[in-house]
């Protein structure tokens, strides 16, 4: 059976204007998990998401990846407990 899990990823790096809002909703989605991208006001990008931890662990290796154009120096990651609050992946502003 497999386990449901949230996790929390903060993208440190130049993840700003290189389409990886984008590129994050695209593997997110194609993996089945929920929640959600959105850049932060300093810089970065956060993703929340939620769904099986073996998809989690996926999403946050291509995370540390990125898009072609972008440098990505640091994924700092949480984890915590499956609360079912999103619905789908979505892009945020």
């Amino acid at each position: 059976m497999s386990e449901l899990s949230h996790v929390t990823a903060m993208v440190h790096g130049h993840v700003q204007g290189v389409f990886y809002r984008v590129f994050a909703s695209r593997v997110a989605k194609s993996l089945g998990v929920r929640g959600y991208v959105q850049n932060l006001p300093r810089g970065g990008v956060e993703v929340q998401a939620e769904g099986d931890k073996d998809k989690l662990e996926e999403l946050v290796r291509q995370l540390e990846l990125g898009p072609p154009e972008a440098l990505v120096e640091q994924v700092d990651v949480k984890w915590s407990e499956f609360t079912g609050q999103f619905v789908r992946f979505e892009v945020r502003s």
